[in-house]
């Protein structure tokens, strides 16, 4: 009963929002190199931050770093989606927001100073991966749903290191965002302020998870994205492009843009492939030595992508 009145709560501040949204003209509009072609409400991702502000009032004992770091990043997203700002502004807002959850989950204390730069490098980056990969209908839902119950179920049935709530809240605001979002015509989009809350709230489970169980096998929950998006960064680089422009050099991007693809059956395509490798990986977790775990979940992900460049050659693109 309480899952379901929070959903409710949840949907109607969406529809509360759909109206300020429309007043103020807060709307993406297509360009050559966006993956949709109508006018859209963007900023429904807000969504992320009220459940989060949901489980704080709930919670208010707890989760003050946490809280604050993604209302921060909320903030200068939300900023970000209507009018843009530097990408020194949003860097140096996301690293105070991640040193406020490192400081929650004691990571100074407990590891090297060499671990923590990566830390930060990792996290920054898995931010903005999640960002990058925002751009098709039900993308982000769906992967943020897979994501999330990989580790609800970890939680549940190998190792406790989360309230299950805390979990189930980000789950619920997935769902009621899919409800607009995954359609043939979205009613909104989830712009920088939903991939990126979320991407921030998922980051702080996986890392509390990975200290919990001093392995860092669960960074394999992300994969899918994490391999889509550094290797088209990486192609991009090769191009001679800047990494910070639009662009629509992502597998996901060369399906629906170009091959046609419905854009909810590729995201149903990134989700499935990320449910059976989460499945892979709770399945082979203390079976099988963490590296090569990660090899066999990474190197048929990178034969998946390399696909890619047939792909844009059969279609004569410049690549």
């Amino acid at each position: 009963m309480q899952y379901l009145l929070i959903g409710i709560i949840l949907t109607t501040i969406m529809l509360l929002y759909f109206k300020v949204a429309d007043h103020f003209n807060i709307i993406d509009k297509p360009n050559q190199r966006s993956s949709h072609t109508d006018i859209t409400l963007r900023g429904g991702g807000i969504i992320f931050w009220f459940a989060a502000l949901l489980y704080f009032i709930k919670n208010i004992e707890s989760n003050y770093f946490f809280f604050t770091g993604i209302t921060l990043v909320s903030l200068v997203s939300f900023w970000d989606d209507i009018q843009s700002l530097s990408n020194k502004i949003r860097i140096s807002i996301h690293f105070i927001s991640i040193t406020l959850i490192f400081y929650d989950l004691g990571l100074f204390n407990l590891t090297p100073v060499w671990s923590v730069i990566i830390a930060y490098i990792l996290a920054i980056g898995l931010i903005n991966a999640y960002n990058f990969m925002d751009g098709i209908n039900g993308i982000t839902g769906l992967y943020t749903l897979v994501v999330l119950g990989s580790l609800l179920y970890v939680n549940s049935k190998i190792q406790l290191f989360i309230d299950s709530s805390f979990v189930k809240y980000g789950m619920i605001a997935s769902l009621v965002f899919l409800f607009f979002n995954y359609r043939k015509k979205a009613k909104c989009f989830a712009g920088d302020v939903g991939s990126i809350a979320i991407a921030f709230w998922i980051i702080y489970l996986v890392l509390k998870l990975i200290l919990n169980t001093s392995s860092f096998i669960w960074l394999l929950f992300l994969a899918v994205y994490g391999v889509d998006a550094v290797c088209t960064i990486i192609h991009r680089l090769y191009l001679k492009q800047n990494i910070f422009e639009a662009h629509r050099l992502h597998l996901y991007q060369v399906l629906s843009n170009e091959y046609k693809i419905q854009h909810r059956i590729v995201s149903l395509y990134y989700a499935l492939v990320q449910a059976v490798i989460s499945l892979l990986v709770i399945f082979l977790y203390q079976k099988v030595d963490d590296l090569i775990l990660f090899v066999i979940v990474i190197l048929p992900l990178l034969l998946i992508y390399s696909s890619k460049f047939y792909l844009l050659k059969k279609m004569r693109l410049n690549i």
